[in-house]
This record gives C-alpha cells, structure tokens and sequence, in this order.
C-alpha cells in the first residue's frame, strides 16, 4: 500500500448500535472491518474501502455509514487530490492506472438538457392503457423492394431480423468480466422478455447455448471463445471493433479473473491477463471488414444478422456509411460515457464523444445518402432511464442497449473496482464465495422488472406525444427541444430549442 495517499473514504461506526456481530468482517472481500479481541469490538481500515456499501445495506442493526473522508491536501486549484494521488500510484507501481465502469467525470449530459414534446389539442394524445401501442422493434436491413404474391399477400423477403418485444437489449459483457450468475441472470432476462443479450467478447459458456434465441455473440480482435458452434449457437453475431470506454486500444481482463472455468470458455491460458489486441489484424480498411462480415455470414448460412459495434468518434459518420455498405445489418454505437470491467484511466476518461452527438450525426448521414432503411442502429454509453431510450430513439437510433443500468438492478452500487475482482454482490468476480452472493433467481427477475417498468414508461411517453408506435417515433426530431445548449450543440443534434417556433 502507498503510504503517500490517505483514505479516500472514512468507515464511521455507531458504537452504541454495533453489537460486534461481524456481519461486516464476513461480507467484506476487501477486508476492511476486523474484530479486535483485545478491545472485544469491531475495528475499520478505511484505507481499504472501495465505498460498495456491502457492509452498510447488511448491518442487522443500521451501525454503519461510509462518508468522504474530509482529509485532504493542501488546497490548490491546479492540483487536485485525485490527481496528486494518480501520480504516487504510477510512482508507486510503474504502471498503467486501471479503472472500472464508465467516465466518471463532470462532461455534459446532453440527454439532460433534451425535453420531449406533447401533444395537446390538435394532435391529441394516446392513452396506452386504452389504445394498442407498438413497441415491437425489428432490427436488420429493410431496403429490399416489396413484393406480393398473385393474392396480393405480402411475401417476405427481409433479410435476417432480431424481433424485440421492446427496444432495449443487453449490451456486451463478458463471461470473466462478470460472473456466471450475473451472465445467467442477463440470458433468463432476455428470453422472458423477448428480447437479447451479448455475451461480450468472452464466449459462450457450454451451460448458456440453450439461451441462443436471445443471445447475440461477440467476434473481437482477440477471436476469445470464437468456434463454429459459438457462432451457430446464436441469433445474431457481433462484429466489436471498438466500444466507448477505450476507443482505440483492445480489451483488458486481468489475469485475476480468469479462473479454470473463464479459461476453458475463453480458450486461453488460466490465470493469465487476456489482453486483446488494439485492431483485428485481419480488418484495415472496410473492404476487410466487408470480408469478415461475409465469411461470418457463409459461416451461419446467412440466417443471422451481423452487427458491428464500434466506438463514438469524432468520424464516426462517415465510419457508419462504410459499415452499412460493407454488408452489415446493423451498426451498434457506444458512447464515451459507456462501461467497462477494466480500462486504462487516461482512455476512459479522455478519449470518445458523447453518444447524443455521434447518433444524430450518424442517422443524418445515413439519411442523407439514402442508406438508412440499409442497416439498423443501436446505441449505448450511459443509458440511464426509459426517457434517454425515448430520446435516443427520437434522435434516430433504432434501439438501445444498457449495461450499466443492467448491472444496477443486480444490485451494483458502482464502487468502481470491478478490474479487482473482490466484488461483494457476487458480479464483477470470480471468486466462488463472492459469485454465490448473486442469486441468479432473483437477479433475472429484477432485469425483467426494470425492463418492464421501462417499457411501460415508454408507452406513456409514446402516447402524451401522440405516437402510437416505435417506427414512429424513430428520427422524429420534431418531438425534441434543447434546453440550455448552444447554436453548435443544436445543429449537431438537429434539434430546436425549447421556445423555438419551428
């Protein structure tokens, strides 16, 4: 431990309602609390606290708090604590920082300063308690011409398509980046919602193919877990090359997590850091990536639909007009704020734009060269509620994918420290006695509850606009108005201001 760097969190224990019965020794895998026999009461090393608040939601008798330690360094607007304490731990350890989940820092939430429009007396709204809603999302190519037969019956002939029941989808991680009940609870999720779920760049564990109908499968530069039958196993194949909390490099999953079952999964050598490299040293130019996408497709008898997820960058437009006529069918976009089981700190936080701006930069092109029926977009990086879905899908995408909000039903309180391995709610771990905290009969049902009430509130959004389907709504800007952005910001997302007369 670096002496140098105080406690960044304080332990603050209520003596008279501790009754020492050392529910928080046993719960912490970080080893904070300790019993001292010689005192007969319970001790903390708050220099260990990672603040996942473990200890304080399973106090019997509510003993405990975790505060912001008010210790500090000597002011200076030009050095802060965190990043004087960034520099002991490089000179401590020689090393690259590593950090977990998404940008934590105070950049502009654009979804925040978006407001939805309503519908009052000449376009009345819908009731969706009374009135059908469709919130059914079809995701693949739909620039085929229409056909009928002799009976003037519509003859379907879409290519592949991913059929929700809503659009939201669980977005990509990995088997090793989060435990096995976690990725359970994620697959039970999805098949009872109709919906799917990306194993990230892992593979697929031998106990999940039965979930193939709603899983979506990762190819990334790393090939982790990449074999025929992965590939035959699922209902959509995904095509990573790149995601927004590291635009530009490869993965990282510490060699921590890579326990006996992780290896065999990943097809790689236990106990050993999975660094995946930055490009996939078969793809530098769309016609490269176009091979891909076609050798996946003769893989899977072109039965599944190819995704391709790729960072938001400041390109990220013209990078989405090659992709969608490179043969993909859908493009996914993860936004700068998206999150990660383990990141290099200075990526994270500096490098990507955020997902608000590249989406309605990448529906305008799209538009705009008459390609967007060609490929479906979807969209992640920080999706926090119904209403960013909403919005998102206002500003052109087609669905969205959560991660993080996912991870917070399961019962993640975002201490960051998921590249440890020490997770106490049994996701972002390995360890077997940290895994089994996650019960996977509850975790699957409070997904399908929070995809639920999303959906409903969706719904409600829907109608006080007047639109009574998600194809409706789609890259309908005009039901959008900024609030407190300026004149760059506006034309960017192609919206008025609140106020603006059209």
């Amino acid at each position: 431990m670096d002496t140098f760097i105080p406690a960044e969190y304080e332990v603050v224990r209520n003596s008279e309602l501790c009754i020492a019965c050392r529910v928080c020794e046993r719960q912490c895998s970080n080893g904070v609390h300790a019993y001292d026999k010689d005192l007969g009461k319970m001790t903390a090393d708050s220099t260990k606290c990672v603040n996942c608040h473990r200890c304080v939601c399973l106090c019997p008798t509510h003993a405990l708090k975790i505060v912001k330690s008010d210790d500090t360094y000597k002011l200076n607007a030009n050095w802060s604590n965190q990043t004087m304490n960034e520099i002991y731990r490089q000179a401590n350890s020689g090393g690259v920082l590593l950090s977990s989940m998404g940008n934590p820092n105070d950049y502009p939430i654009y979804f925040n300063n978006i407001l939805v429009n309503a519908s009052q007396v000449t376009n009345p709204p819908i009731d969706p308690l009374r009135e059908p809603m469709e919130t059914t999302v079809y995701l693949g190519k739909k620039d085929v011409e229409i056909k009928r037969d002799i009976q003037g019956r519509l003859i379907d002939n879409l290519p592949p398509q991913l059929k929700l029941t809503t659009p939201i989808m669980f977005s990509a991680m990995s088997y090793g980046s989060i435990s096995y009940n976690a990725h359970e609870s994620l697959a039970r999720a999805a098949e009872e919602l109709g919906i799917f779920y990306n194993t990230g760049e892992g593979g697929l564990h031998k106990d999940f193919y039965k979930y193939g109908k709603n899983t979506i499968v990762q190819v990334a530069s790393g090939r982790f877990g990449v074999h025929e039958e992965y590939l035959q196993a699922a209902a959509a194949i995904e095509i990573k090359m790149g995601q927004g909390a590291k635009p530009g490099i490869g993965g990282h999953l510490p060699g921590s997590k890579i326990s006996e079952d992780v290896s065999r999964t990943r097809m790689i050598p236990q106990g050993v850091d999975a660094i995946s490299p930055a490009p996939h040293h078969d793809i530098y130019s769309i016609e490269d990536l176009r091979q891909l996408i076609y050798s996946i497709k003769e893989a899977t008898a072109y039965k599944k639909p190819v995704i391709v997820k790729v960072a938001a960058v400041h390109n990220v437009a013209a990078i989405a007009s090659g992709i969608a006529r490179s043969g993909a069918d859908i493009i996914a976009i993860d936004g700068f704020r998206g999150g990660t089981g383990a990141a290099p700190t200075r990526i994270r936080d500096n490098v990507g734009i955020p997902i608000e701006l590249a989406l309605a930069q990448v529906d305008e092109r799209l538009r705009q060269e008459g390609i967007r029926d060609s490929v479906s977009v979807v969209v992640a990086g920080s999706i926090h509620s119904s209403a960013d879905v909403v919005k998102a899908i206002a500003l052109g995408a087609d669905a969205c994918y959560i991660g993080t909000a996912a991870l917070l039903a399961l019962g993640c309180h975002l201490c960051r420290s998921c590249h440890t391995g020490k997770c106490n709610w049994g996701i972002a771990t390995q360890r077997p006695d940290l895994v089994k905290r996650l019960n996977p009969d509850i975790g699957y049902k409070r997904l399908v509850n929070l995809v639920t009430a999303w959906s409903h509130e969706i719904q409600e959004m829907m109608g006080g606009m007047g639109i009574n389907s998600i194809e409706a709504l789609k890259g309908n800007r005009l039901m959008l108005r900024g609030v407190g952005l300026n004149e760059t910001e506006l034309k960017i997302l192609g919206i008025h201001h609140a106020g603006e007369s059209m």
